[in-house]
């Protein structure tokens, strides 16, 4: 994992390096991000120097239209909203709690963004939510651990709290049969999944 600088973004890192069961992911792949509307001028040049191809923004419509993405009217800008306004409020809940609603009942809107990567032309992918913490680990997670990434490492790199992003893989494990039945039960396709992680490691 190597930390960037993208003035003024506060948590971003690239996700090359990490261990795979088949090698390391790739650097320059996948970079995950909080909201890039903090983005300076030296912070852009930095984002154009690492070659995206594609912006995978997973906030909902009404957080795009208040804090809106400098890449918004840019092609390679796709937006796929993990939760929407509408959808039955779980604040109250604990961390972990949140996360299973995200996984048992909108399975649909994580497979999209896991495709959103997987078909992005060759190049680095961003993945990025308001803070880059709650809603990208959990897609991060995902990714990584149908990666191969062991889960310890991927616990590492969710950094906030360990345990519950295990708990969550476990639950994922647990319930569906691992992170690649878990996908393609939301609807992903195993050439979807498989053109994933040969993006990552390949």
């Amino acid at each position: 994992m190597l930390p960037l600088i993208w003035p003024d973004c506060s948590n971003v890192r690239d996700l090359g390096g990490l261990p795979t069961t088949v090698g390391e992911l790739k650097p320059g792949r996948l970079i995950r991000s909080d909201n890039l509307d903090q983005l300076t001028l030296a912070g852009h040049a930095a984002v154009e120097a690492a070659e995206i191809t594609r912006f995978v923004d997973l906030r909902s419509a009404w957080e795009c239209e208040t804090w809106p993405s400098p890449y918004a009217d840019d092609a390679r800008w796709r937006n796929v909203p993990l939760w929407d306004p509408a959808d039955p409020d779980v604040s109250d809940l604990g961390l972990f709690e949140q996360y299973v609603v995200l996984v048992d009942d909108y399975g649909a809107r994580i497979a999209s963004a896991m495709i959103a990567i997987a078909d992005a032309p060759p190049g680095c992918v961003v993945v990025n939510c308001h803070a880059g913490k709650d809603r990208t680990g959990v897609v991060i997670a995902l990714t990584l651990d149908l990666a191969g990434v062991p889960q310890a490492l991927i616990a590492t790199d969710y950094a906030s709290s360990e345990s519950t992003i295990l708990r969550l893989l476990s639950h994922v494990q647990q319930r569906y049969g691992g992170t690649r039945e878990y996908l393609l039960k939301s609807g992903a396709t195993t050439e979807e999944l498989n053109a994933l992680t040969s993006r990552l490691a390949g």
